[in-house]
């Protein structure tokens, strides 16, 4: 780029770029290449994202780049135009799209290339020091023995340290004397991936395997469909090892970092070459030095969760998504992006075939199949052998109850611990009970900040509220009529598991939830022990549903399967089904057979009936048939506008002021190209202390929505009510309220 004014995309929420010129002494300036420049009483770092042949700044007024970050591109172009993409398409801000592909460590100066981690080896000196250095110089023997043993590679600080206590010193030490050198190797922090035989491919996988593979050098989307257990990850790795074998590199999204140990476990078994990982639970530089791997090309495959969709590739050769159809892909805040859309989008982009996988895939998915957009691969039957489990629905309006479970539930359970199996208990509300209530006036604890019950957390014995955090002690007296009849109802997780530690003496329980889950390593560890036969009930919430892998859980216990029957959002139904579509699958995954047992009050509900027989495809027809005579997704698009403000009503009145707006805007526009919906309030309307409000947008077209949405943000960043409200628009939203 040769011209000497430049557009800088910055870290602000501005639909525009801004206008800089280089000086001098500055070399010419790529694409995406950083820079620091001065903005009113400071200085920030941007991105090049073009070159201004005129700009709209006078001469005179026209500020200079202060200094130019990147030697080379930080982000390469292909990167950068699908970013550019993503702005357009969400309607976002360029600069904060950038920010959100950037580790955060590269957000101010650092340089491209991290501090990686520090390996020693020894030199002819040291080899020689070692052969007449005294018997009472124990730690440098120590040391100098070690590196000798490794040989040229030498010993990571890591290594060193589990070897020798306390090494830095001896090490300063050595180095100084010239008998150690020290360098940087990002292998270090790579995971190396051994060449091994799987098992054995059933018929459907070796069909799925060739059509992927013989599409490896184009953009073609697979929709992977296989029931839970039938060995979709040997499909993802039969095909990223193709991939890698080629020379080009993978990317693979996971929902949760919960599912990331499990399936790197099961790629370094059989992939042949280096893995990366990026998620939230490491550290910022571990995240920059993952994001460099694979950026210069060192790794051959990056796993992450969301956000590694923005991770740039130097030889992209395939994109994966597990799970496609869970809704932790959508962003929430902030930069709303849908990892799952934005990854086919960018395989489009590159040319390359991406493969999303599910048990129970998206509907927008099954319809993009129908459509023949997508091509669907299909896998009807478990691997080894297994057997499906088989459903029993256990009606909650003929059987008695005891904190939450029914006596068929509880002898189902007793039958498993005397053969010596594994149980889940599947509970969808975390802390001890979801609501407190006073016998005597009905008065319920509630948050004073949201429009939600507040949930008693026995271990704390707190009242906190699942929304906003807010927590406090619970009366011990009824606030209201001031009796002391006070009850807690329904049933949480802690709830459940203190029942189960009483009925059934002896029982070794494990709760999984994120009231009691760590780290990303704790919870692996908790994993871990499910594996090893060291827990007989597994007690949680969703998070025991995603993707696991228990050979010894042979029973599934769903409490309450209603919660998603009758619901605001038209999605709930699609959501109940994939949830208890996905805990189920954990049973019967081995030789013995699973059995899942369902409570509820409606069991002749069609969704039910359908899921007992595994019938996901009737499902699909008859939910796909709902929603085009409803005008939802995937036959309509939305876009909805949020507002809030501490204020009542003010967030209302700035939705209302928007749709006038809007109104005036599709003046004598072609009908119903774009509606707009009432402005209303949202269905939580509080939360965390702000008044919400909302304004829906549909089209049944992606180009006149996207057109008004341009002009219509255009005219809604002019309106002097929108300063006293926060708003925001989420282009495909996932949730509705």
């Amino acid at each position: 780029m040769h011209n000497r004014v430049v557009q800088v995309a910055l870290p602000l929420p501005a639909r525009r770029t801004f206008d800089y010129q280089l000086r001098r002494e500055h070399p010419a300036v790529r694409e995406g290449s950083r820079v620091r420049v001065p903005l009113q009483r400071r200085e920030v770092t941007g991105m090049v994202i073009g070159a201004a042949t005129i700009s709209s700044v006078p001469p005179g007024k026209l500020k200079s780049v202060s200094v130019v970050l990147d030697a080379e591109p930080s982000i390469p172009s292909t990167l950068l135009k699908f970013l550019k993409w993503a702005a357009d398409y969400y309607h976002h801000p360029i600069g904060e799209v950038i920010r959100a592909a950037l580790p955060t460590t590269m957000r101010s100066t650092r340089g491209i290339q991290p501090r990686l981690p520090t390996r020693y080896s020894l030199t002819s000196a040291g080899r020689a020091a070692l052969r007449t250095l005294s018997k009472q110089a124990i730690r440098q023997r120590r040391v100098l023995g070690a590196l000798a043993e490794a040989g040229d590679g030498g010993l990571s600080l890591d290594a060193l340290t589990n070897s020798i206590a306390r090494p830095t010193s001896t090490l300063k030490l050595l180095q100084g004397r010239g008998w150690i050198e020290m360098y940087q190797n990002a292998e270090d922090f790579l995971l190396t991936a051994a060449k091994k035989a799987g098992p054995a491919l059933n018929q459907s996988q070796r069909r799925a395997v060739r059509e992927i593979g013989a599409e490896l050098s184009r953009y073609v989307p697979f929709l992977l469909q296989g029931v839970t257990g039938s060995g979709k990850t040997e499909i993802y790795l039969k095909a990223a090892a193709s991939v890698v074998a080629s020379g080009r590199q993978a990317l693979v999204l996971v929902p949760e970092i919960a599912l990331t140990p499990q399936l790197l476990a099961r790629f370094q078994e059989g992939l042949g070459g280096t893995l990366a990982v990026i998620h939230s639970g490491l550290t910022d530089r571990e995240r920059h030095i993952a994001w460099w791997a694979a950026r210069q090309g060192l790794a051959d495959v990056v796993v992450g969760t969301r956000s590694a969709v923005f991770t740039p590739l130097a030889r992209p050769g395939l994109y994966i998504v597990d799970e496609e159809h869970d809704a932790s892909y959508k962003q929430q805040d902030g930069f709303r992006y849908n990892a799952r859309d934005l990854i086919v989008k960018r395989a489009q982009q590159d040319g390359v075939p991406v493969i999303l996988g599910s048990a129970t895939p998206s509907l927008e998915s099954m319809e993009n199949v129908r459509q023949g957009r997508y091509r669907q691969l299909l896998l009807r039957q478990r691997v080894r052998g297994a057997a499906m489990p088989k459903f029993q629905l256990l009606d909650l309006g003929r059987l008695p109850v005891t904190s939450g479970m029914t006596p068929p539930m509880l002898a189902a359970l007793r039958l498993r611990l005397d053969r010596g199996e594994q149980s889940i208990v599947y509970v969808n509300r975390r802390g001890f009970a979801p609501v407190v209530l006073c016998s005597t006036c009905r008065w319920q604890a509630r948050c004073d900040r949201c429009d939600v019950h507040l949930t008693l957390h026995r271990r704390s014995e707190r009242l906190r509220c699942h929304h906003c955090g807010a927590s406090r002690d619970p009366p011990e007296q009824c606030p209201k009529c001031g009796q002391s009849t006070l009850h807690p109802v329904g049933e949480g997780t802690q709830r459940v598991e203190d029942t189960l530690q009483k009925v059934l003496p002896g029982v070794r329980i494990l709760r999984l939830d994120s009231d009691n889950t760590g780290n990303a390593a704790d919870l692996a560890t908790d994993l871990a022990r499910v594996r090893q036969g060291t827990i007989d009930v597994l007690v949680g919430t969703q998070l025991v549903a995603k993707g696991h892998d228990f050979p010894a859980v042979t029973l599934v216990c769903i409490l309450n399967a209603d919660s998603g029957l009758y619901s605001v959002d038209f999605r709930a139904a699609e959501r109940l089904y994939q949830q208890l579509t996905q805990v189920a699958g954990r049973a019967g995954r081995a030789e013995r057979p699973g059995q899942v047992l369902v409570q509820t009050r409606h069991p002749e509900n069609v969704s039910l009936f359908r899921l007992a027989r595994h019938d996901y495809n009737g499902f699909v027809t008859a939910e796909l048939d709902q929603r085009r005579l409803a005008f939802c997704p995937p036959f309509i698009r939305f876009a909805l506008l949020r507002a809030e403000s501490l204020r009542p009503a003010v967030s209302l009145e700035f939705v209302s002021v928007a749709a006038r707006v809007g109104h005036r805007r599709l003046a004598g526009q072609p009908s119903q190209a774009v509606r707009l919906m009432d402005p209303v309030p949202s269905p939580m309307e509080r939360k965390a202390g702000r008044y919400r409000a909302q304004l829906l947008v549909t089209s049944h077209a992606h180009t006149p929505l996207h057109r008004f949405l341009d002009d219509w943000l255009c005219d809604l960043e002019g309106l002097k009510s929108g300063r006293s409200v926060r708003w925001s628009l989420d282009v495909d939203p996932m949730e509705m309220y």
